[in-house]
């Protein structure tokens, strides 16, 4: 290296500590890339305020929503990598939507990941009203009712499209999907008795659930939530290894500093400690992270993980956007 080159890396690494040390100077915005009500705004909330409180400024929860999610991630993407604008989404938008849609983006190139959060099932919930009791019954009622089930989705590609899709494979059935910009808006729906059932996750459906206003099959899992024990699993109800389980995670655009990705991720990190925070995300469903899956780096390996296992899975099954 030149002594001009190395002056220059010397000048840009003070640039980016000074850079780092006055950071946040402004209120930072948490893309949400569904409409609220739905799951990946529920995490969002909930770390918005711990992570607001320790980093001085105001993470903004802001909603941009369409096309399964993809406007929202390609928003942050194209943003300004000063940490500013964050992206928050789960399998489904940073990894599904990449073996569907045409992106005017690289989930693993141009976003920077700052820290997986969390994970939970899936759960099969039906209208209060529907005649099954439980999922022995509803598949024997699909079979015999084909193409008559209007099941409830956040968009091609989405959690609770994929879930669907599995469901449908593994028992042979044949239903109608109605896609929503959300889980939240489907959920009212599910709610109102316009929708029969849905594949959704445990954040979403769970207080519906306790209140009992929609019922749960089963869970698409091998163990039973420690939220809601009185759900069986999938193995328990009579549909084994259905297992599908949607992961959360926070990222900056790519080239957003180390510096500020360090703080970022030390302050979600210290949000998923509180006790408080904890209890919630628990309360939804969600099992938080062993604190080793929570750095950058194992996010980076992760993602790239689950794009090479579900990409192949995706394209074989023909899943194209509406």
């Amino acid at each position: 290296m030149t002594l001009r080159n190395l002056g220059l890396a010397v000048l840009l690494g003070v640039v980016s500590s000074a850079t780092a040390q006055t950071y946040p100077s402004k209120p930072i915005t948490m893309v949400v890339p569904f409409a609220a009500g739905g799951p990946v705004d529920a995490v969002a909330r909930i770390l918005s305020v711990p992570m607001s409180q320790a980093l001085g400024q105001a993470v903004l929860v802001d909603y941009t929503v369409g096309a399964a999610g993809t406007i929202g991630v390609g928003r942050v993407a194209r943003a300004a990598p000063d940490g500013y604008t964050l992206s928050i989404g789960h399998w489904a938008t940073h990894v599904i939507n990449a073996a569907i849609y045409p992106l005017q983006y690289d989930v693993l190139r141009d976003l920077e990941p700052v820290g997986m959060i969390c994970a939970n099932p899936l759960l099969i919930v039906t209208r209060a009203s529907f005649p099954a009791k439980d999922l022995k019954e509803l598949i024997a009622w699909l079979k015999a009712n084909p193409d008559k089930a209007s099941v409830g989705t956040a968009g091609v590609g989405s959690g609770s499209h994929m879930g669907g899709i599995y469901f449908q494979n593994a028992t042979g059935t044949k239903v109608q999907y109605i896609p929503y910009k959300g889980t939240g808006p489907a959920m009212q729906d599910l709610l109102a008795g316009r929708l029969d059932f849905m594949v959704d996750q445990a954040s979403n459906s769970l207080p519906q659930v306790r209140a009992g206003k929609i019922k749960a099959l089963a869970v698409t899992a091998r163990t039973r939530l420690s939220a809601a024990p009185e759900i069986p699993t999938v193995d328990e109800a009579g549909l084994p290894r259905l297992y599908v389980s949607v992961w959360f995670a926070i990222w900056a655009p790519n080239g957003t500093p180390r510096d500020i990705v360090a703080k970022l991720n030390a302050t979600m990190v210290s949000a998923l400690a509180d006790p408080a925070v904890r209890q919630r995300l628990s309360d939804l469903g969600q099992e938080i992270v062993p604190r080793e899956q929570q750095s950058p780096e194992a996010l980076v390996a992760f993602h790239k993980s689950e794009a090479e296992k579900w990409w192949p899975l995706v394209k074989a099954a023909g899943i194209k956007p509406e």
